[in-house]
């Protein structure tokens, strides 16, 4: 499996704020574009959190299969390889955002 067809594959888990363009994203970017900073600042926050509470569940779930309340083994497994999927998925996505701010300020210099 090659880098961009894994990326499509694991996304299809990932919560749509994070994951390519929907109508929605499309039409965040043309407002962003438009100079509405905030809906930008809106959506990453959005994606942040619901970051936080993908790890919320997994932990809950990991806590549950270890204390014997879960009865699905597979549900824990799912929800911590999303939020482990969406981290990285985020972390690429900050990444790429210091990459270009940087490219930028050394474009000024």
């Amino acid at each position: 499996m090659d880098a961009v067809s894994g990326i499509g594959a694991l996304s299809s888990g990932l919560p749509a704020s994070l994951v390519g363009a929907t109508p929605a994203t499309a039409s965040t970017v043309t407002s962003t574009a438009a100079g509405d900073d905030s809906t930008f600042a809106a959506s990453l926050t959005g994606a942040v959190d619901e970051l936080r509470g993908l790890q919320s569940e997994a932990d809950a779930l990991k806590v549950a299969a270890v204390t014997g309340d879960l009865d699905d083994i597979h549900a824990a497994m799912i929800a911590s390889t999303r939020a482990s999927v969406t981290l990285e998925l985020v972390a690429a996505v900050r990444n790429k955002g210091v990459d270009a701010f940087t490219e930028i300020m050394r474009m000024q210099a």
